[in-house]
């Protein structure tokens, strides 16, 4: 067993609206329509994504570079994997959390374009151009829980590393969307994109085999009260 897994926060039940804003220039169809969803159970979701330290717990062939920084190059397969070698560890039930539950989490009772308002600092994500394309921030990872949290407890839900999801990759939101199972769903945005892909409702869509220096993930535990 492992002695401690990684942190998570209790996410209460609730509804929101999912998608994209009428007012953000940049939402485009992928994020559209706007619906409104009720989640009807509550769940424990990573404070931070998993760390290098956390992970090379389950992979002993990979030396951790840093304790804190999230980890990075794992594919939808490596997560998944990592996810069921948690829940054996620790008798809980671990996965990836659905871009449902993701984004429910991440706008934790607000509306914003992004986790804290219409605009972005650097005070509240990891990214590396602005809007003009100037570079304004640190270029590369950087520790987890290194900006303030949501309201719900969270930080890095945008910014830092992109997220790997439980979800398939769908054209739109809506209800009869058609479904693309060769691509998984990642939210969140990286360290080294602009503003503009850290929106919240933003949504890519990659091969689960993708490995990239600025992607990982963070965990979901069914039930919470760890």
């Amino acid at each position: 067993m492992i002695e401690q897994p990684p942190n998570i926060v209790d996410v209460q039940v609730g509804t929101f609206s999912m998608g994209g804003r009428e007012n953000d220039k940049f939402v485009g169809r992928a994020e559209l329509p706007r619906r409104e969803i009720e989640i009807t159970a509550k769940f424990g979701l990573g404070i931070i994504p998993v760390t290098e330290a956390e992970y090379e717990k389950f992979d002993r062939e990979r030396e951790a570079v840093s304790t804190g920084l999230p980890v990075v190059n794992v594919s939808w397969h490596d997560a998944t994997a990592y996810c069921e070698w948690l829940s054996a560890e620790t008798g809980k039930r671990f996965r990836l959390p659905t871009e449902v539950e993701w984004e429910y989490a991440a706008r934790a009772g607000t509306d914003y374009i992004f986790q804290h308002g219409d605009t972005l600092s650097l005070e509240d994500a990891c990214f590396l151009y602005d809007e003009s394309g100037d570079r304004v921030g640190p270029g590369a990872r950087v520790p987890g829980g290194s900006h303030r949290s949501n309201a719900f407890g969270l930080s890095d839900m945008i910014g830092n590393v992109g997220e790997w999801t439980a979800s398939a990759w769908t054209e739109s939101l809506a209800s009869d969307a058609l479904t693309d199972s060769s691509r998984q769903v990642v939210r969140g945005g990286a360290w080294d994109y602009m503003p503009r892909l850290l929106r919240i409702s933003w949504r890519d869509g990659l091969a689960p085999e993708t490995r990239r220096d600025n992607l990982g993930f963070r965990v979901l535990c069914e039930g919470a009260d760890l």
